[in-house]
């Protein structure tokens, strides 16, 4: 039984890490860790835990805790990371891993010298859709690859308002915007179907110089882009064009996902409308033919298979198993650290108008 201390218990964890791990028998969540002892007394209540904190190190440092999940904002990772690697915890850290490349980086190194395992919430990689379609590709069902286009709605960021609770974001320095966690997630659900991409050229637009605080008359500065646009080569040559495109929601059509072969195409849209396309079901089809995802790609236990706990769910199955093989899981926060430097190029060619390589 791996022991689970929950940092940022009663945010988004609160609807995704904690449902995912209570339906797993692998995991026993212990301790559960908020800003203040009120309320992470009631998250520990409210989920049957023992243990409750406000202080994420005291969590890290308890002897019930074998693994340290972090799931505050991202401005807040580096510290609790720390302090669960300075414990020789496990960790699994929400997506984006620091809030730039250069604090994924040393994130990354100190995880790697602290010889724990750790992973990063790019839940996508886990998608059953998305391995699915990786493999009719790999199969030759289209046959060569040759292009590649995305279309996704990245509402709640980049509209002419925003919600009261992620005013922060319009700061570029919490590393909490429409690039990082919008285009962040959707390119990596695009790259475990494609495999990565070798260069971008980007633009990011930015359309609000201040944004409306919904349920307010207030305005607010913001500094973050508006959309995300790029395009690009994949290493194996095929062409790709995405757009994240911001708005003020609620999301209508969720995403388009389009892969064209030498003998045929691919498309993929949301079987729920609206869901985000490292959450939901897919429904995929290659010309007018309806491809069901075969059962044998839904590891997960039946009440968590769908929304957000869905796919965590399956990266806690491979964390466990990472566990008890003793090596690392995918993704780790060396494909964090890869994927934090694709954002940096998209900024990079965004501001210079250069085509970028990605390292």
């Amino acid at each position: 039984m791996i022991r689970v201390g929950v940092v940022g218990a009663s945010g988004w964890a609160n609807g995704s890490h904690l449902p995912a791990l209570a339906a797993l028998e692998a995991f026993e969540v212990t301790a559960v860790a908020t800003t203040n002892q009120a309320s992470a007394e009631r998250a520990a209540a409210t989920h049957g835990v023992r243990h409750a904190f406000a202080n994420a190190g005291e969590l890290a440092e308890h002897p019930d805790v074998d693994l340290v999940v972090v799931s505050v904002k991202a401005s807040g990772h580096a510290a609790v990371i720390r302090a669960a690697l300075n414990a020789g915890k496990h960790v699994v850290s929400e997506w984006p891993l620091g809030v730039d490349a250069d604090e994924a980086s040393e994130l990354t190194e100190a995880a790697a010298a602290a010889g724990v395992v750790h992973a990063v919430v790019l839940q996508g990689h886990h998608s059953p859709s998305a391995r699915f379609a990786a493999d009719l590709l790999a199969e030759g069902r289209i046959g060569t690859l040759e292009s590649v286009a995305l279309v996704g709605e990245g509402a709640p960021w980049g509209g002419s308002r925003i919600w009261p609770d992620l005013v922060f974001g319009l700061d570029p320095s919490e590393g909490t915007n429409i690039l990082t966690i919008m285009a962040g997630h959707f390119l990596a659900a695009l790259e475990r179907v494609t495999g990565p991409l070798a260069e971008v050229s980007a633009r990011l637009p930015h359309t609000h110089d201040r944004v409306l605080v919904s349920g307010t008359e207030r305005t607010v500065p913001n500094a973050t882009p508006s959309h995300v646009l790029l395009h690009g080569l994949l290493t194996s040559g095929a062409t790709a064009s995405v757009v994240v495109h911001g708005g003020n929601g609620p999301s209508q059509d969720g995403f388009l996902l389009k892969l064209v072969g030498s003998d045929g195409t691919l498309t993929a849209t949301p079987a729920q409308r609206g869901t985000f396309i490292h959450w939901g079901d897919w429904d995929i089809r290659i010309g007018d033919d309806l491809l069901a995802v075969p059962g044998a790609y839904r590891t997960v236990p039946a009440g968590v298979r769908s929304g957000p706990p869905a796919n965590i769910a399956a990266l806690y199955q491979e964390v466990a198993q990472a566990i008890a093989e003793d090596r690392q899981p995918h993704p780790s926060f060396a494909t964090a650290l890869r994927h934090h430097r694709l954002l940096a190029a998209i900024e990079r060619s965004a501001a210079d108008g250069i085509t970028r390589h990605i390292s």
